[in-house]
């Protein structure tokens, strides 16, 4: 079932409608129009106790200066870009930047912070976006539609499609912030895994340096492993980032290109015995520890902290743009870019 309402709190002249999923076993997803978010998703717990199991705060309005971009769509790329450069078809392109002298998320005013259009059916919400040529420095206008679904088994499937009329970089994402244990405690005893045999280590300003072994270092998430244990760990990588923020890189994804749909995360809150599983078609998988939290004003009585919510945002690499895997990334005229990210709450 799909309910529609208007944000109460916002300005006659541009109100975000919110739209409301719900499947048979009462679970509630809330869509917002502002950066095509997700606002809010309550599930119950093993003994059946309702909680909102993501990360929002508490005035809808907040989320039109979402800095810390709490469910929203990510664009037009995802994840950062060195000194917010590179080059496309042999020309130069610079987009602005906003983390350390890099472009991150879209830039100040990308996706996240915008007004989409939706629209209900009778089988999900989908929200469009036209994103002028030049917008944050990113050639050709880009038309964008990402659909969610809601179904019985707990699953929330979003799609992506988008077309462009001239070359131009894409990797969208959704950023939600997950807390499984709905928000009574951080998410440090939540079970982590991760079906990805390299990182990609990065510097100080999150830019990645080389793809890494795994093994032996506090990013092997191939078996089950409590977040909070591993972010104890004496890493380097953990200290640079405060915490981890680092892209995985999927099995099977040296080329940097979208495939099948697989599951590639899983995480198990053992407290309310709420799991939370994740399919994408894309080739990175970026695991964010809440690490830049603290005192945001969102749904709890007190402000949040570290590590109080987790992301798993799937996409293309950080900084593809400047690697040999450039090509994977680019959208061109006549292409369709398409994505496709499952996340699935169920009880174990």
């Amino acid at each position: 079932m799909i309910d529609s309402m208007a944000d109460t709190g916002a300005d006659a002249e541009a109100q975000d409608q919110l739209f409301e999923l719900r499947n048979a076993d009462g679970m509630k997803v809330t869509i917002s129009e502002r950066g095509a978010a997700l606002v809010a998703w309550k599930a119950p717990d093993r003994y059946g106790r309702q909680a909102d199991v993501v990360l929002g705060y508490a005035e809808h309005a907040a989320y039109r200066d979402n800095q810390v971009y709490l469910g929203a769509i990510i664009g037009r790329w995802a994840n950062r870009i060195a000194a917010g450069r590179f080059e496309l078809d042999g020309q130069p392109v610079q987009t602005v930047v906003n983390d350390r002298g890099n472009h991150l998320h879209g830039g100040p005013l990308g996706f996240h912070m915008l007004r989409w259009e939706g629209a209900a059916d009778e089988e999900g919400v989908s929200l469009r976006l036209t994103s002028p040529a030049g917008d944050a420095g990113f050639p050709g206008q880009l038309e964008v539609c990402v659909r969610y679904q809601l179904d019985d088994r707990g699953a929330l499937r979003i799609d992506y499609q988008a077309i462009s009329d001239a070359a131009t970089p894409i990797s969208l994402t959704a950023h939600p912030y997950f807390n499984l244990n709905g928000g009574i405690a951080d998410v440090g005893d939540h079970m982590l895994q991760i079906d990805a045999d390299e990182y990609l280590a990065t510097d100080a300003s999150g830019i990645p340096l080389a793809r890494t072994s795994v093994s032996g270092t506090a990013f092997d998430f191939r078996r089950p492993a409590a977040i909070g244990a591993r972010l104890c760990w004496p890493d380097q990588q953990l200290q640079l980032a405060q915490g981890f923020d680092h892209c995985f890189c999927l099995r099977d994804s040296a080329e940097g290109r979208s495939g099948p749909l697989r599951e590639v995360a899983r995480v198990v809150d053992p407290g309310s015995g709420r799991c939370l599983q994740v399919a994408t078609t894309e080739p990175g998988l970026q695991f964010y520890s809440g690490n830049y939290l603290d005192g945001v004003r969102g749904y709890a009585a007190r402000p949040y902290t570290r590590h109080d919510g987790f992301c798993l945002e799937a996409g293309h690499f950080p900084d593809q743009l400047n690697s040999p895997q450039a090509a994977a990334a680019i959208l061109r005229p006549g292409q369709v870019y398409r994505q496709t990210t499952i996340y699935r709450l169920s009880l174990q």
